[in-house]
């Protein structure tokens, strides 16, 4: 594997072990396929490296039989490994109980935001995918200010990837990486549906 180049040293006092060591906050956004895969894939790292893991999904379906989730699932079970916690906005949030009322998509975001406060302010997890969570910023769900300064204050080595299209400029100026997904060219353009193993 190639070694890391940086363009320019800081002059901020940080030995190379402490740079290694610092919290992360990325952000994969654009219209092309791959953001939530390659923060899985991220996620595959922390697991190996023995880092508690929690995914928060705010948009996609109950009904997506997602495979990472499968994958990951199973990853957390594994004696000895890192934990993995995952909460589905589409099922109802697990700590939040409904039974037999309409769903309100705009509240439940709310509080699956609150929730992640919570977890980041008591050092929770290690390693967090706030799946698809640009929409709620998008939609005024949740308010950007609001998560800006949550993450930037964030303690401890805890680190974040959002994924999802159209992402606010204040939080791609707040993350550290940002990689943007671009279609050049996708089977759904000739009309071919996805597919398991492929699209979930």
């Amino acid at each position: 594997m190639p070694q890391g180049k940086v363009e320019s040293v800081p002059d901020d006092g940080l030995t190379t072990r402490q740079r290694r060591r610092q919290q992360v906050l990325a952000v994969h956004t654009g219209p092309g396929k791959g953001k939530s895969t390659a923060a899985f894939g991220m996620a595959l790292r922390a697991w190996s490296a023995g880092w508690p893991i929690v995914v928060f999904q705010f948009v996609k379906s109950p009904k997506w039989k997602v495979g990472e989730e499968t994958a990951l699932r199973a990853l957390g079970e594994v004696p000895g490994g890192a934990p993995v916690t995952w909460h589905k906005m589409g099922e109802g949030w697990s700590w939040i109980q409904r039974p037999g009322t309409e769903r309100d998509h705009a509240a439940e975001a709310a509080q699956g935001w609150e929730q992640i406060k919570k977890d980041l302010a008591a050092e929770a997890y290690r390693f967090y995918v706030l799946d698809e969570f640009t929409y709620p910023i998008k939609w005024g769900w949740v308010d950007i200010d609001d998560v800006v300064s949550t993450l930037l204050a964030r303690g401890g080595n805890q680190h974040v990837v959002i994924t999802g299209r159209d992402a606010h400029p204040a939080l791609l100026e707040a993350a550290d990486l940002v990689t943007e997904m671009t279609k050049i060219k996708h089977p759904m353009d000739a009309g071919r549906k996805g597919q398991q193993g492929i699209e979930w």
